[in-house]
């Protein structure tokens, strides 16, 4: 049985086993995809206090180098169940379970992708999920944003101070966003919205040069030139087998404040898959700490 199991191998679930690790504890850390989550797909990091430029992968690499040095097991496979027992917690991984005396959820959430023909194959090279991110990349460049909601206009506002025109794409005729963020955005010369189109094809072959935009109700269609997609039509986090142990909120994500608490003592939830208000390499690292440390006085009161 390990002290500490750790669901998740992304920023806050490996920031959480090195101070697991410094704290004497045994950990295991379980990852269902690939280790570094979504920052992966990042060709360039400038955003982390004291690396001033890194790549997502190298910046993964090295995190996780950095746990497995210090002693943190590491296993791949998604845990398909989540039980309380007597002793602590077990996981099911296919046929395998695992046990720990307590239990950090950094499952974080992927961004719901908008499911068209070489969007994977161009993440990197011209569509991206994130403007606070990557949008700096994309200075003084004609760029576009899909999506109507509060994600969406907040990016729009964010990549108006970076590029030179900024269209924000929408199905609907009216927006969904809060009216503050609408009235912000009718302030900004370099907006422009498009409402009433999809996205519907993209363009380019080494990176994005133009989007097909397709109107729903007529079937009409035309070619905007951009050298940037920033798709903010929400984000999927996969808490579904913890629900037994961590409320979900109405999204589906973990109803853990700060302190990263859940209402099962011993499991703690950290990292994007939890609520709030920034979901960042920073904000995902400090979950990480404060869980473990948590974590880790949780246990010594035992």
């Amino acid at each position: 049985m390990y002290d500490i199991l750790i669901v998740g191998g992304g920023t806050a679930g490996l920031t959480a086993a090195i101070y697991a690790r410094r704290a004497g504890r045994t950990v295991l850390v379980l990852e269902g995809n690939s280790l570094g989550g979504q920052i992966t797909s990042s060709p360039l990091v400038e955003n982390y206090p004291g690396v001033p430029a890194v790549s997502g992968a190298e910046y993964a690499q090295a995190l996780h180098g950095q746990a497995t040095a210090l002693g943190a097991e590491v296993r791949f496979g998604k845990v398909t169940a989540a039980e309380k027992t007597e002793d602590g917690f077990v996981l099911t991984v296919r046929k395998k379970t695992y046990e720990g005396k307590a239990l950090i959820l950094c499952t974080g959430s992927r961004h719901r992708h908008l499911g068209l023909d070489r969007e994977e194959a161009l993440i990197g090279r011209g569509v991206s999920y994130c403007a606070t991110c990557d949008g700096a990349f994309f200075k003084d460049m004609d760029v576009a944003v899909a999506g109507g909601g509060d994600s969406a206009l907040q990016s729009a506002l964010y990549l108006s101070a970076h590029c030179r025109k900024v269209y924000l794409i929408h199905r609907r005729d009216a927006l969904r966003a809060e009216k503050a963020h609408v009235t912000a955005m009718e302030g900004r010369e370099n907006i422009e919205p498009l409402l009433g189109w999809t996205v519907s094809a993209l363009q380019g072959e080494e990176s994005l040069t133009g989007l097909t935009l397709t109107a729903p109700q007529t079937g009409e269609t035309k070619d905007l030139a951009v050298s940037g997609l920033f798709v903010a039509v929400g984000q999927e986090p996969e808490n579904g087998p913890f629900a037994s142990l961590a409320d979900l909120d109405e999204y589906g994500y973990f109803t853990a404040g700060e302190d990263c608490l859940t209402r099962t003592p011993g499991v703690f939830a950290a990292g994007d898959c939890r609520q709030k208000s920034l979901r960042q390499l920073t904000t995902a690292a400090a979950d990480g700490s404060v869980a473990a440390t948590a974590a880790c006085r949780w246990l010594d009161a035992q």
